[in-house]
């Protein structure tokens, strides 16, 4: 890459840095001064939120432009390759082994799968990671035979209901929370940039089905995980709770962060190295990227892998010992109603700092040109997080069953699915996938177990379903939107139209009149 370039990617690393500092600043000032007036925090996890911020800040920043760099074009060539083959059954195949291996390291699925008592970590990951699989083969025949996405989603969604009543209710949160942390940082880009490349494929100028896979992605998860609920019958809901390094000063600090550093980074190596060995195998097939374009891909991936590093690094030791203890602290106070509010305050702020969201408001912006703008989106999403964080702090206050939230939910969602257009259909069930993604699992559930553990509660029954609410909420939020644009292009139609006519008549008239005083 030449001066320019490297001077252009410069301002655009800036830019991003810049845009996460403005999504990351508010919710950690309110986690601050919480921690410095209603619920003291320790000395040693205000030193580590803080440092962690600074990751956080940072690391966003540099993933969110590898991911336009690198993880976007790898993705929608592999998709518009894939789906131009006529080999049904090898692309099928693909799909399958892409969606497996994707998830399998998939960051904040390891996070949850520690928290979920009583099924080993690998049984539940493989899990998961099957039914991510299975169902991006279902992606692909979807948009190859022009199935609707409503029509999938909905049979899909029955299968889950109808099976989720013969599992044990301390599976039921378990499986759902599976479909949210399943579509994290590493796998939205990759898997949304691939369902853009598949719809391309199909030369039409509808736009509806650029959106959905992610969505299908998320639903495979749930359904794997209740079948396993009925091999795991019998779960203790018992979460041991992480040690907090002890810190006095700022050597302290930055030891803790170095001692994880090295394991983040495994874990993020391992999540990218199945997708880059496909892209590889792809170029190689294939030639569809010249010297350069690799070279910027390459430095792309150097920026994601860093990027996600830096931020789980920071997520994970400064931010999930702050979720846990405020929780607690808030918890087993006499105020505890407050965690209504906060949960609220908190859901509006926190799922800016979600780097998937980023990626999806901007393609959202993209396929839409402009349409629909990402501002629109990211506050519709914070709505959908807000009303989620409320709903989750309520279930744990009153031991409000899962069931009576998600079920009316998902109801008017489907419901609203038959008259909104279907790309708004598909952008709202992508976003409920990704609004889900490393800050609601180390610091947003660690947050709800404290809480729920403060107050005697059951934290199988009452805290897990956080990430569930979160991937739910967004399905109406977006979808609700979607109708109010609909009005409001019909109504506009309806004034040009009116307008016009009025033009017509004032011109026929006026014809009129000209033609009557020349004939006197």
């Amino acid at each position: 890459m030449d001066g320019k370039e490297c001077l252009s990617i410069n301002k655009q690393l800036k830019d991003k840095i810049l845009e996460a500092l403005s999504s990351v600043l508010p919710v950690s000032v309110i986690i601050l001064l919480l921690g410095m007036s209603v619920t003291p925090l320790s000395l040693e996890t205000c030193l580590l939120f803080l440092a962690g911020t600074v990751l956080l800040v940072v690391g966003m920043g540099l993933f969110t432009l590898g991911a336009d760099m690198a993880m976007m074009p790898m993705g929608e060539a592999l998709g518009r390759k894939l789906g131009a083959s006529r080999k049904t059954v090898l692309v099928a195949g693909a799909f399958l082994v892409m969606g497996v291996l994707v998830t399998v390291a998939e960051p904040d699925l390891t996070v949850l799968a520690s928290q979920v008592p009583g099924i080993p970590n690998m049984v539940l990951i493989w899990t998961v990671a099957l039914g991510v699989g299975l169902f991006m083969v279902f992606s692909f025949l979807r948009t190859l035979f022009k199935v609707p996405l409503r029509a999938v989603l909905l049979v899909s969604y029955i299968v889950v209901f109808g099976l989720s009543f013969f599992i044990p209710r301390n599976m039921l949160a378990v499986a759902f929370d599976s479909g949210g942390v399943t579509t994290g940082p590493i796998t939205v880009p990759f898997i949304m940039a691939l369902g853009l490349g598949l719809s391309a494929v199909r030369g039409d100028k509808e736009d509806s089905d650029s959106f959905g896979t992610v969505s299908l992605a998320s639903v495979g998860p749930i359904l794997a995980v209740l079948v396993l609920g009925l091999v795991y019958r019998d779960t203790d809901a018992q979460y041991e709770v992480s040690a907090v390094a002890a810190v006095s000063d700022g050597r302290d600090v930055a030891a803790a962060f170095l001692h994880a550093l090295p394991h983040y980074g495994k874990e993020v190596l391992i999540a990218l190295t199945p997708m880059v060995a496909l892209f590889l195998i792809f170029q190689l097939v294939t030639r569809s990227f010249k010297a350069k374009r690799l070279a910027q891909i390459g430095v792309g991936l150097i920026y994601t892998f860093v990027g996600l590093v830096v931020f789980l690094t920071g997520v994970n030791v400064g931010f999930l010992p702050a979720g846990r203890e405020l929780g607690t602290l808030l918890g087993g106070s006499s105020y505890s109603w407050t965690l209504i509010l906060l949960g609220a305050l908190l859901g509006w702020f926190i799922v800016n700092a979600e780097p998937a969201v980023h990626v999806l408001c901007a393609q959202v912006e993209t396929v839409t040109s402009g349409a629909v703008n990402k501002q629109v989106i990211g506050r519709a999403l914070s709505i959908g997080m807000a009303v989620s964080l409320a709903l989750a702090m309520a279930r744990i206050l009153w031991s409000i069953p899962l069931y009576a939230i998600i079920i009316p939910g998902y109801a008017l969602a489907f419901g609203l699915s038959f008259v909104v257009p279907p790309m708004f259909t598909g952008i709202a069930f992508d976003s409920g996938g990704v609004a889900s993604g490393p800050m609601t699992a180390t610091f947003l559930l660690p947050f709800a177990m404290g809480a729920c553990e403060a107050m005697g509660g059951n934290v199988m029954l009452d805290a897990f379903g956080v990430v569930a609410l979160v991937a739910m909420t967004p399905l109406i939020i977006i979808q609700l939107m979607g109708l109010s644009y609909q009005r409001k292009l019909r109504r506009r139609a309806q004034a040009a139209e009116e307008g016009l006519d009025e033009i017509l008549v004032y011109d026929v008239s006026q014809y009129l009149n000209r033609e009557v005083s020349a004939n006197g």
